[in-house]
Parts: structure tokens; sequence; C-alpha cells
């Protein structure tokens, strides 16, 4: 029997690998540990076998990404294999043509396979750039898929500690991609189906990630002590006026909390940015304007809580809405300063572009406060409004009406220091737009109830006009003018009673009330509806005027002409103020409105109407005037004869002297009494209606004129022209058919026998261009030379 074959030798203590000799060393230290020998050797099996299992499932895990390597590899293989193929056939193809001819047509079939060819290149070359970039975003949003899982696994086990690590990982994947996809949109526009698949994909991610941020940042305001606590004796001081300063659990937090937040605040900001790129892709192309502007997301996890522990304190003041505004100033100027110091670094570093924190925390109050006044407060006033017409009403309309105003007042107030707020840093609004604006006013309640803007007109309106009323019923307010100590230059004197400032002035604080309102198409609405009607309201006032003094005495009496005067000064001073308010920025903003129907100043309506009453009455006036003089000077017309006669004394006649002096103090009575700019008009009106008078009842008829016709006439005109050089340098220009008939009266008889006259162009020749060839014709005829 062979004996057994001896054991293989030990190794040698040199041949030991360290970490085996030091193993070793740990566990037999002396011949006693040799006993635990199977204890160790059983250890070191159970550590193999988990090293084993590991290795199985790295094994696994290789072969699928082999797998999926492979099928991406078996994919361009195939793709290059069909490029290769093209290309050896092309090839064939071009090396038999050769063969075969030699000549002219070989090179032309291959001019015309080279398009060909390049045409596959591309489509080749762009299906693996299409794969390649497939690939690749598969890979990110895997890789965004898991992290978002992970994240959900480990909540649902256990509090992590490091879910702001995940967010931004997650956030670095996000912005990766949307660097791709922007990539895409730009150069293969044509990629709709990836684009889209990896929106879908994107945004199931987000739609799971931005909650889980928004809680995990929830949690630490309330670890931080957000909101303050607002009840207590701090705001009982409200109704005595003094001032408490709110403690600011931003300013407080300090160590691990403080970089906690601020890790939280960041992961919060890059994903606005981050949705704000995506949104702006999506829409490329599009007019979107500004409404892919949101409001900052971390100031809106902060204003909310704090918003809806102030309207526990609001309601309580349901009929004291003063404190209202009080309590919620206070709460935007006692936190704007953190927003400042300790929030703008952190949206700056985030790279969040056209945001201010102060401007966002201010904006989120007001639309809170905006929000409970459209929902508690307004809705009250207007039941106390229909409330108050009734017989059984609690109050009068009177006072219904008092408190909406006093409650607009408030809200006017409030916005201009909340917007002083802003403004008092040194900054302006980011963007100066309607949409921007009216986040920062509670004003903007009435852009979304326009009903409750009507009502608010019609109340302004009616107050206007009550105390309008009264005024424009005192008589003193007509006959006292309006003192003008200086005059700029330039500018007229309109002579206005004092009710026209009354007017004036009382327009310009209803249009100062609609300055604040955060639209222009509502301002425009606004002032539509409460301005025009008090214009209206003056004017008819000022028509009823002059219609009543032209009923009592047929504007013949002086007192008659100074009352009409009045209202023609009024409406004149009224109507250069309007014209002056269209030609202000705050009116040209509204031209071209659908409110504004006829195009052009909101006003122009409004200003046509006074010009044709200015007009009308004027042309009374002068017609009154007129007709004073034709009843005077009737009998100095009707004189034929005197025409006739030499007179041997001075040439003038006495009855026109007599109508001259009549006119001439009813004008310079008109002129103490009226503008200068429509007295203008008035004598230049009288100035043409005399001429005209005078010619037709001198020269009109069959009258014949001698000699010393001829002088006691010029002496007559130079009487007429004389009154008129109180008011213009060169009065005969304006009786310009008495001018020239005088000229062909002085005309030579030796001129006449000549025959000069019987060119058609004659009279042009003289200087006569204000009477027809017949006219002239029928002088000449009329007059008398003497031997």
């Amino acid at each position: 029997m062979e004996a057994a074959a001896p054991p293989p030798p030990l190794p040698l203590l040199p041949d030991f690998n360290p970490g085996v000799r030091c193993f070793l060393d740990t566990r037999f230290r002396s011949a006693a540990d040799l006993a635990t020998a199977a204890d160790v050797e059983a250890e070191i099996r159970g550590r193999c076998v988990e090293l084993e299992a590991l290795v199985s499932d790295l094994s696994v895990r290789v072969c699928d990404a082999a797998a999926a390597y492979s099928s991406c590899h078996e994919a361009a293989g195939s793709a290059l294999r069909g490029v290769r193929d093209g290309l050896d056939a092309l090839k064939a193809s071009i090396s038999t043509g050769a063969e075969e001819e030699v000549e002219v047509g070989t090179e032309k079939m291959q001019f015309e396979q080279l398009p060909a060819l390049a045409s596959e290149v591309a489509r080749m070359e762009m299906v693996r750039e299409y794969a390649e970039t497939a690939l690749k975003l598969d890979c990110l949003v895997g890789d965004i898929e898991d992290a978002v899982s992970s994240s959900i696994t480990r909540k649902l086990k256990s509090v992590g500690d490091n879910s702001e690590k995940t967010h931004h990982v997650v956030i670095g994947y996000l912005k990766t991609i949307e660097d791709i996809l922007a990539s895409v949109t730009t150069t293969r526009p044509q990629w709709v189906c990836l684009l889209s698949a990896v929106d879908h994909r994107v945004d199931r991610s987000l739609a799971i990630l931005r909650p889980q941020a928004i809680v995990d940042h929830r949690a630490l305001l309330t670890s931080l002590g957000w909101p303050p606590s607002l009840a207590g004796s701090k705001f009982s001081s409200i109704d005595s006026g003094k001032q408490v300063e709110i403690v600011n659990p931003l300013f407080s937090m300090a160590g691990d909390l403080k970089s906690k937040y601020s890790e939280s605040f960041l992961s919060l900001c890059n994903l606005q940015e981050l949705h704000k790129r995506r949104k702006a892709r999506q829409l490329k192309g599009h007019n979107v304007g500004n409404q892919l502007r949101q409001p900052l997301w971390v100031i809106e996890e902060l204003v909310n809580p704090i918003s809806t522990a102030a309207q526990h304190h609001f309601s309580k003041w349901a009929d004291k809405p003063e404190f209202v505004f009080a309590l919620a100033y206070k709460i935007i100027r006692d936190f704007v300063d953190s927003m400042d110091e300790i929030l703008q670094p952190l949206v700056d570093k985030a790279k969040l572009i056209g945001y201010s924190c102060r401007e966002e925390w201010i904006s989120g109050m007001v639309i809170a406060l905006s929000t409970y006044l459209a929902k508690e407060i307004f809705p009250k006033q207007i039941e106390l409004l229909h409330e108050s017409s009734s017989s059984d009403a609690g109050c009068t309309p009177y006072q219904a009406r008092v408190s909406w105003l006093s409650l607009v007042d408030l809200m006017i107030s409030f916005d201009k220091r909340t917007q002083d707020l802003i403004s008092g840093t040194g900054l302006l609004l980011t963007v100066k737009d309607d949409d921007n604006w009216q986040r920062i006013s509670v004003l903007s309640v009435f852009c979304d109830r326009p009903d409750w803007l009507e009502v608010w007109a019609e109340i302004e309106r009616e107050e206007t006009l009550d105390k309008l009323k009264s005024a424009m019923g005192s008589e003193k307010n007509w006959s006292t003018r309006i003192e003008v100590t200086m005059l700029e230059y330039g500018s007229d004197d309109y002579k206005s009673p004092v009710i026209t400032t009354a007017v004036q002035q009382s327009l310009s604080l209803l249009i100062d009330r609609a300055r604040p309102i955060p639209s222009i198409t509502l301002r425009a609405e606004f002032i539509r509806m409460s301005a025009p009607p008090i214009i209206s309201e003056f004017l008819g006032y000022m028509l009823r005027r002059c219609q009543e003094a032209e009923g009592l005495t047929a504007l013949a009496d002086d007192s008659a002409q100074l009352k009409v005067s009045q209202s023609i000064n009024a409406a004149r001073c009224f109507e250069s103020t309007l014209t002056e308010w269209c030609e202000d920025v705050f009116f040209l903003e509204m031209e071209n409105l659908s409110v504004n129907a006829e195009g052009g100043c909101i006003f122009q309506q409004e200003i046509n109407h006074l010009k044709e009453f200015i007009v009308e009455w004027v042309d009374k006036i002068a017609t009154v005037i007129l007709r004073a003089f034709d009843s005077h000077s009737r009998d100095y017309l009707k004189n034929k004869r005197q025409w006739l006669e030499k007179s041997e004394g001075p040439a003038v006649s006495r009855a026109f002297i007599e109508s001259l002096d009549y006119m001439q103090g009813q004008l310079s009575k008109l002129e103490g009494g009226l503008n200068a700019l429509d007295f203008v008009t008035v004598w230049r009106s009288v100035a043409s209606g005399v001429d005209q008078l005078l010619f037709t009842g001198i020269f009109a008829g069959s009258t014949r004129i001698s000699n010393g016709g001829v002088e006691r006439l010029q002496s007559d005109m130079n009487v007429l022209f004389a009154v008129f050089s109180a008011w213009c340098l060169r009065p005969e220009g304006f009786f310009p058919r008495l001018s020239e008939g005088l000229r062909l009266l002085k005309l030579d008889e030796q001129q006449l026998r000549d025959g000069v006259f019987t060119d058609k162009n004659w009279p042009r020749e003289y200087g006569i261009r204000h009477l027809t060839a017949a006219d002239a014709e029928k002088i000449i005829k009329n007059r008398v030379y003497e031997a």
C-alpha cells in the first residue's frame, strides 16, 4: 500500500501578503490563540461568501451595461455598415464607369453622384449626432429620476440630512439637460419628438422635486420661528399709535440653521431660474411679453404664512379699515430691510436676473392685502351703498359715500407709502408697466372689478357736482374775476370769473384721484365716467345764463352783454386749460384707447363743445352790435342827396358820427368785459358787417356821387377808421369794399375818357381785389364829375 501524499509545504513568512500577515498577527498573538482557529476560519469563509455575492452582483450590472452598450453599438455599427456599403457601391459604380467610359461621360456621372453621396453622409452624421444626444439625455434623465426616487425613499424611511445636497445634484443635472435642449432647439428644431419626450420625463421629475423642495423649505422656516407672532399686546399699540418693532427671525438665525436655510433658499431660486429658462425655450417665437415673469418663490413662502396670520387681526377690524392698512404697512416696513441685507445676496448668487427681494416682499404683501379687500371689505361697502337707499337703512346715502371715499383715501395713502419704500432706496421698479405696477398697488382691486371702478367714479362725480352746484349758483362767483398778479410771457388773461377756478380745481382733484390707478385703460375709464359730466354741467349752466340774458333783453342791455361775456370768458379759460392738460404725458398715454372712440385727447369732445359755445355767443354779440348800428345809421344811409351836395363846412355827416359814437361805446364796454382773444373776433366781425352794410347802402343802389360827396364820404371813412384804429394799425384793411369803392370814386375823369377800363382785368391793375367788375363799373357810372 502506497503511502499518502505529504501535505503541501507551508509558505515561508516573507511570502505572506502584508495584509494577511497583519490579520494573522492580530488573531494569533500567542500559542493559546490557536484554539480559536476554527472561529477564524468560519469568519474568513463568511467574508468570502459576501465578497463573492458582491462580485456576482457587479457581474450582472456589468452584463446589463454591456448589453445596453451592445445594442447601441450594433445600431451604430449597422448604420456605419450601411454607409460603408453605400460607399463601396458608389466606388464600384465609379470603377465600372471608368472601365467602360474614359471620356467626358465618366466625369459627368461622378459629378452627378456627388450630391447624393454628400446628402447620405450628412444624414448619417445627423443620425450619429441624434443617437449620441439621445443617449446622453437618457443617461442624465435617468440620473435625475434615480436621485428623485432615492430621495423619496429616504424621506419615507426617515428624515435625511442630505436632501439639500440631493437637490443641488439634481438641479445640476437639470441645468445640463436644459443647456442641451436649448442647443437642440436652435440647431436641430426638427427633433421635436426628442424634445417633447425629454420635457415630459423632466416635467414628471420636477412635479416631485419642486413640492419636495418647498416642503423642506417650509420646515426650515418653521424651525426658524416664521411667521413671527402677531398676537398679544404688541399690536394693541396700533390703537394708541405707538410704534413697536416685530422680532425678525431672519436676523436672529445663525450657525447650522442659517447654513441650511441658505442652501434651501438657493435650491428654490435655482429651480425657479431653471423653470424660467424652460418656459422661455418652450414659448420661443410666441409674443408672451412679460407673462414669463413670476413672483419669487422664496418670498412667496415668507409672505403666505405671515399674511394668513395677519388676516386673523384683519377680521377683527372690519369696521376700522385704517387699522388693517396700518398693520399691513407695519409688517412690510419691519421686514423690508432684511430682504436687502440677507436675502438679496442669495438671489444674486443664484443668478436669478431681474428680481429685487425688497420689491417682491412689498408686492407679495400688497397682493395679499388686495385679495383680502376684494373678499371682505369691498363687498360690505357695496352692500352698504345698496342698503342706504332703502327707508329702513342704518345710514344715509351720504354716509355710505363718505365711507367708500374714506376707504379709497386709505388705499391711495397706503400705495404712496409702500411705493416710497421702493423708490426711497434709490431703486426704481424692475419693469415699469401696468402689470408690475398692479403688483405693488392695492388699487389693483379695481382692475379685476371694473364695476367697482364705475361705482367709485359715480361717487366722485356726485360729490364734486354737489360742491360745484352751490358755487355755480352764486352770482358773486361770476361777477368776481380771477386776480392775475403777473402773467407769464405768452400767456393770456381771459378775465374769467372765479367759478372757473373752482371748476378747474375740482376737476384737477378728480384727475389726481385717477393717477394712482395702475392701468392706463382704467384711468381713462375713470376720467371718462367722472369728468365729462361735470364739464357738461358747467357748460349747461353757462348756456342757461346766456339764454336767460338773451330772453330778457335780446342782449341789448349792457348787463346782459356782461353776463354773456362772463360765460364766454369762463368757457375760453376752461377750454384753454383742457387743451393744456391734453398735452400732458398723463393724457397723451390715453390717446387711441378703446374708451376714447374718437381718438385724440380724452377731452376732445368737451373742448369742441366749448369752442362751439364760444363761437355761437361771440357771433350773437357781434350781431347785436351790428343790428344797433344799422338802426342808428338808417337815416344816414337813406339821405341820398348828401352825396350830391357841396358842403361849405367840415364834410362830415352828423348822423354817421352819432352811429359811430354808439358803436364805439358798445365796443369799448365790451373790451372791458370780454377776454382779448374773443374781443378781437367781435370787433373784426363788426368791422366786416359795417363794411358790408355801408357798401350796400351807399354803392349798391343807383346813388350818384359828386366831388363834394366824395369828400364827405372820405371824411366819414376817416372817422370810421379812427374808431377802429384803437384796436389795429391799418383799420382800412378791415373795410376792403368801402376802401376800394372810395378808390374808384377818386379816379380821374380823363382816365375814364381814354377807355382804359375796357379790359376785363382792369380792376386788379388798380388794386381792386374785393369787388367784382360789375360792382366797379356801377360805382364808376354813378360818379358825377363837375365841370
